[in-house]
């Protein structure tokens, strides 16, 4: 306590020992227009004539001060002597009265007006405030009367070392690399000194390391800590506490310190490889495990942490490489062992694999240290499990013809058991795939027949499912896709492609094409349809119309002469025979309705309606009423003949049977019931006037016996 009490006594008074040696007898002159005010520890005896020119040369000298200093945290019994006013104006007649003005005037700082003493009344504390500026003026003491100009001057507070340093942003935390060479930079820490930077060394600040040592020093100016150990090991110990000391006073003795704490954490870099926990692993697996399955699990520990951490595994080596596959569990940083295909006891009961776990992230600053990876030896075992039957394609295609005889053979689908017990199979088919049940399987043989007709133009594909069965276990069941594609045969005939009705122009030309028709069979050959065209035999020689092939298959039916008159025959009916290039060809007959119209002079129809002659002009009102009765009355009595006829069941012109068969000529097709019985009127083919007038009571083309005077 003594010596301690010793240092704080020589702390204080130093300061005031050196400012009393260092003072000037001069301490503070402020130039005035014609005199000065002085501070002084003698009184100058000046004349008032030329003192202007001699202050001004004084002053240049350099001996005038314009501040004063008083120490800081100065207690004392008695107010402490900051500094004096004088002036040369004043002859010790004690007439002359001080006056002081400004920062901390009357209460911090005390005047004597008659003396011009200043004197400190308070203990003062620079970091506070550092300086007051103020006013000195001398006036008459008796008139109060300005003896000089103001004259402005400061007190400067001196400071002393009674602030320590201070670590404001304390406690800190830093990171470095493990494995960093020797003085890699670490963090810096700055303490900062509330005393006066610039007078002594109240502020010049030391630092050095308390706790912490021998692992990290520190710079004693800058506070730059760094390593000082290489290579430490995040491995054996990842955290550090240093204690940081500042002291001021340069470090010497005597001098304030302050303290604080840096943690040091030891960051993880990749200087372990991944090492497995055990050489060998022992999985087993059913040979039905579904494909993807995870059989099992390997794990190589990494002694680094993060993504230093990290491992990839691979098959490297062994008997199934083609049928496992190993991937890396990102989260539990482990391979997974995985199937790629089908297993089967039978064939192979176990298989042997080399796994390798590899570093993902290699620190190139380590490499040398040998292979950042481990291996390790799986061995699996194949476990027998009953297995459902196995078909012996995945799928079948079979065929067969449409005109194919019931109960005949389409295809055989075949399957077996894969188990070393091997079992019979029985084979079905899943009628929801056949509810028609248009096929038949061989339970025993699995050959499959045709149940019911089969018709390519109302289904081409037939698709339906087998199932195959072990007998000594119904639950072991397989199911296999069989495709039928039904083939074409020649069974339908072409005919015309829509139902076609052409118009031929009163005026038309000779060689004029009347219609162009073309035709379509249900049947699809492979070499694609092809079709000929001809006329009836005994209409070949056809007066009013011909035909012509075109070479886009179609026909294109032509008129032979001009000069057709729809008064005479309104309606023509022309039977085409089509064929198809068929094995055997089949053919059919289709009939052209050609109707005869009257048309404008550039072809175009405007009417194909009877029409009535045109009268001639000049007919009275009269005349025309009568025709139009003449015309009813005809009408009337033709409708009353018609009905008694019908009514007595006689025909009315047909004679009797055997003239009726002479006039129908047979054709192979097929009529179209009670709709052909009214084609046309049977009756015209007896009348010898009506060659070239015959009107069908419809536009439906004759599939039947057309005489050839019809056209």
């Amino acid at each position: 306590m003594p010596e301690r009490l010793a240092e704080m006594l020589l702390d204080l008074w130093t300061p005031l020992i050196i400012l009393w040696i260092t003072l000037p007898p001069c301490i503070y002159m402020a130039p005035t227009n014609q005199s000065q005010v002085l501070m002084s520890g003698s009184p100058l005896e000046l004349n008032r004539l030329g003192e202007e020119q001699r202050i001004l040369n004084r002053s240049k000298r350099g001996w005038v001060w314009n501040q004063m200093f008083v120490l800081e945290e100065f207690s004392g019994p008695e107010p402490i002597l900051v500094g004096r006013l004088h002036t040369d104006l004043d002859p010790g007649s004690k007439k002359i009265k001080y006056i002081l003005s400004g920062d901390g005037a009357g209460t911090i700082f005390q005047i004597n007006d008659v003396t011009g003493d200043i004197h400190a009344i308070k203990r003062l504390d620079r970091e506070e405030k550092a300086e007051y500026t103020l006013t000195a003026q001398a006036v008459d003491w008796e008139t109060s009367k300005p003896l000089e100009p103001p004259s402005e001057f400061i007190i400067k507070v001196q400071d002393i070392n009674d602030n320590a340093p201070e670590f404001l942003n304390g406690p800190y935390h830093a990171t470095v690399p493990e494995m960093s060479i020797l003085g890699t930079s670490v963090t810096n820490v700055t303490a900062t000194d509330a005393d006066d930077p610039v007078y002594g060394n109240s502020a010049k600040l030391v630092y050095s390391i308390l706790e912490g040592q021998p692992y990290f020093s520190i710079e004693p100016e800058t506070a730059v800590i760094k390593t000082a150990l290489p290579n430490m090991d995040r491995e054996a110990k990842e955290e550090y506490l240093v204690v940081i000391q500042a002291k001021d006073m340069g470090g010497h003795s005597g001098g304030l310190s302050g303290t604080t704490t840096l943690t040091v954490t030891l960051t993880d870099v990749n200087d372990n490889p991944p090492k497995f926990a055990q050489s060998l692993y022992h999985f087993s697996v059913p040979e039905d495990v579904v494909l993807g399955t995870a059989i099992g699990r390997v794990k190589a520990n990494d002694q680094d942490i993060g993504e230093n951490a990290q491992s990839s595994y691979d098959i490297i080596d062994g008997d199934g490489t083609a049928l496992f596959e190993i991937t890396s569990d990102a989260q539990a940083q482990d391979g997974i062992i995985r199937l790629r295909k089908p297993l089967d006891f039978e064939t192979k009961k176990s298989y042997t694999l080399k796994v390798e776990a590899a570093n993902v992230h290699i620190d190139p600053r380590f490499s040398g240290r040998g292979p950042f990876k481990d291996t390790a030896t799986v061995k699996i075992v194949v476990e027998d499990a009953d297995e459902p039957p196995v078909f012996s394609s995945p799928t079948y295609l079979l065929e067969v013809h449409e005109n194919a005889a019931l109960n005949s053979v389409i295809g055989q689908v075949t399957a077996r058991d894969p188990d070393i017990t091997s079992s019979p199979i029985r084979f079905s088919i899943d009628r929801h795939t056949d509810l028609e049940r248009q096929f038949n399987i061989n339970a025993d043989d699995g050959k499959i027949t045709l149940a019911t007709p089969l018709d390519r133009e109302l289904s081409v594909w037939h698709n339906i499912t087998i199932i195959a069965t072990e007998i000594r276990n119904h639950s072991q069941i397989s199911r296999v896709p069989v495709a039928i594609k039904v083939l074409d045969v020649n069974d339908n005939a072409p005919e015309f492609a829509s139902e076609y009705e052409a118009f031929l122009c009163e005026n038309g030309k000779p060689g004029q094409v009347i219609q162009t028709v073309s035709a379509m069979d249900k049947d699809d050959p492979k070499s694609g349809h092809y079709f000929l065209y001809s006329l009836l035999p005994e209409m070949v020689n056809n007066p009013n119309f011909t035909i012509k092939k075109n070479e886009d298959n179609s026909l294109s039916i032509l008129a032979k002469h001009n000069g057709f008159n729809r008064q005479k025959q309104e309606v023509y009916l022309l039977p085409i025979v089509i064929s198809d290039s068929g094995n055997p060809p089949l053919s059919s007959t289709s009939t052209l309705t050609i109707r005869v119209c009257g048309c404008s002079n550039d072809g175009v129809v405007q009417s194909c309606n009877v029409e009535a002659y045109v009268l001639p002009i000049g007919l009275s009102m009269g005349a025309l009423i009568a025709i139009l009765a003449c015309i009813i009355l005809l009408l009337v009595i033709v409708v009353l003949f018609v009905t008694l006829r019908r009514h007595k069941n006689e025909p009315l012109i047909i004679k009797d049977d055997e003239d009726v068969r002479e006039n129908i000529i047979r054709y192979d097709d097929e009529g179209g019931g009670e709709e052909d019985t009214e084609a046309f009127d049977i009756a015209t083919l007896q009348n010898p006037d009506g060659i070239n007038g015959f009107l069908p009571h419809n536009r439906r083309g004759l599939l039947g016996g057309i005489s050839q005077d019809a056209v």
